[in-house]
């Protein structure tokens, strides 16, 4: 069966310095030999999307999102029909496409980092559009036995990889304190699960009481304001004096960074995930890592492997994202509430029927 022409795709339109999507038909993406054709079923909205659309982060595509989940329609004629089939479930996130040559794609776990990635929305069309085009040589399939929800994928593939793999970053031990600063957020709410998941006592620390209760339900142990005179004390009383041996920040604060270091316990570890404006910046003596054998790490979103990963958390039951369903033409009101909603926004398209056309 041929596929249709046209697809509903929301379009970011800046100006007058604010931003707004406009829904449109737009034609289905063509495909390169090397490529496939995805039919999403669901994708999730991240903080990112919006600060992208509003133009805080540099060139975008016109079309966003980076957590998409689908199945593949579409399969180009260089593609190895063994590696990928008609009808496969695949995850589109925020890397798209890496080089698998530089320095960093040579590391492993580097690819995250690679020079010449391409970003979903940044530099390749994202999933806020009925149909992707992915390269076959970056493709995150699915397992058939991984039986959840394609919008309950949709926040893991980037949100939900991001927490996870900022926690194995952070060294800890199952029973030790994990701190997570802005742990109310997508990422941080998240973060709280998987800490728990993975046998850690979890702090969360956010700003004000309003946070309290769906930090404890998430699964911390305790809850710390983040604007508490006394958060060094605070935290060392419910530790025992022992402090969190890995501090995530998920929080784009700068005040939250410097926080860190009085929270971190000798030879812990803290991991930088949230990103502050670019004025605000880290200041600390190297005396406070050197005397006290901290380390400070940068973690950037997760491998596919990371990803499969996180999701089998979610499998066993034991990470389960907050999300609230909603469509593309519902994308203009939920966008100025993502900051400020708990949960996650996913936006769910029709579901795949078995239509296909071989290039």
């Amino acid at each position: 069966m041929a596929l249709q022409q046209l697809q509903k795709a929301a379009v970011v339109i800046r100006e007058n310095g604010s931003f707004r999507f406009e829904i449109r038909q737009t034609p289905i993406p063509s495909i390169q030999p090397w490529e496939i054709l995805v039919k999403l079923s669901a994708t999730s909205i991240c903080g990112t999307d919006i600060a992208m659309a509003a133009g805080y982060v540099g060139p975008t595509c016109d079309i966003l999102g980076h957590e998409g989940v689908g199945r593949v329609v579409r399969i180009g004629s260089g593609v190895d029909p063994s590696t990928v089939k008609v009808g496969d479930r695949i995850g589109i996130a925020w890397l798209r496409d890496i080089c698998g040559n530089c320095p960093c794609c040579a590391v492993p776990g580097g690819e995250v980092r690679c020079v010449e990635q391409l970003n979903s929305g940044r530099k390749h069309d994202g999933t806020l559009q009925e149909y992707c085009t992915v390269p076959n040589r970056y493709v995150l399939k699915l397992p058939d036995e991984l039986n959840i929800p394609d919008p309950v994928i949709a926040p893991i593939l980037c949100a939900g990889v991001t927490a996870y793999s900022a926690l194995k970053a952070g060294a800890a031990v199952p029973g030790e304190w994990a701190a997570i600063s802005g742990a109310g957020g997508g990422v941080g709410a998240l973060g709280i699960q998987y800490a728990k998941a993975m046998g850690y006592r979890v702090i969360a620390i956010d700003v004000g009481p309003t946070k309290e209760g769906f930090c404890l339900e998430q699964g911390a142990e305790v809850y710390c304001d983040a604007l508490d005179t006394n958060l060094k004390d605070t935290v060392r009383g419910f530790t025992s004096g022992a402090m969190a041996k890995a501090v995530v920040v998920c929080a784009g604060s700068g005040a939250a960074y410097r926080s860190a270091f009085d929270l971190v316990a000798y030879f812990g570890t803290i991991v930088c995930v949230g990103i502050p404006p670019p004025d605000e910046l880290i200041s600390a003596h190297p005396l406070q890592l050197i005397d006290n054998g901290i380390r400070l790490i940068g973690s950037a979103v997760g491998t596919r492997t990371d990803t499969l990963e996180a999701l089998e958390f979610v499998r066993r039951g034991m990470v389960n994202p907050a999300i609230h369903l909603s469509t593309l033409d519902d994308l203009n009101d939920i966008s100025g509430k993502v900051a400020s909603t708990i949960g996650k926004y996913v936006i769910q398209f029709e579901k795949f029927s078995g239509e296909h056309e071989q290039e």
